[in-house]
């Protein structure tokens, strides 16, 4: 399931929830009527993973943030309950994207090594948005930060699971 959000805090006193929008398509994603799938993020809490599936009931936006209402939450009370949990859609889901694009969780697991064979570390995370995104690479001497730009990550094979990198002078130098 790929993550389009998470629940930030409850909003107001009728169990609406705050979102933080982990998606570039967010009027897509956040509608009324739309079903989203939530799940504790990993590490979260000593709770069991529980995935379920929730039907939006309305939705605004506000300063840039879906506040969201859901079926079946009522109260702040049952709002609060939910800070934290994961918002996803089946990856199946997702509409298909221009070449040279890719989804976040697409990326997620990729190893990441230089044009001239240098293994630089695997892809954990990816932040920013559609314009201006960067990876965050788990590497041998902690985190490294590389922008996700054609210069700099000359081959994405999301299949195979590699991205080839042709990072300028003290790119991978610079977190350590």
């Amino acid at each position: 399931m790929a993550l389009v959000g998470r629940i930030a805090r409850a909003h107001g006193i009728k169990g609406q929830v705050i979102v933080n929008p982990d998606t570039d398509f967010p009027d897509e994603r956040f509608r009324p009527g739309a079903t989203l799938f939530t799940k504790r993020a990993a590490g979260a809490r000593d709770e069991p993973e529980q995935i379920v599936a929730r039907t939006l009931t309305t939705v605004r936006f506000q300063n840039g943030r879906p506040v969201i209402g859901i079926e079946g939450v009522e109260t702040m009370n049952d709002a609060e309950r939910l800070a934290g949990l994961e918002l996803r859609v089946p990856a199946e889901a997702l509409a298909p994207l221009p070449a040279g694009t890719f989804y976040h969780h697409e990326l997620v697991g990729c190893r990441v090594v230089t044009g001239g064979g240098e293994d630089v570390g695997t892809v954990e995370r990816v932040e920013g948005t559609l314009a201006r995104s960067r990876l965050v690479v788990a590497g041998a001497k902690g985190e490294i930060l590389i922008p996700l730009a054609t210069h700099i990550c000359r081959t994405i094979d999301v299949i195979g699971k590699r991205i080839v990198i042709e990072p300028p002078e003290g790119l991978l130098d610079l977190n350590a």
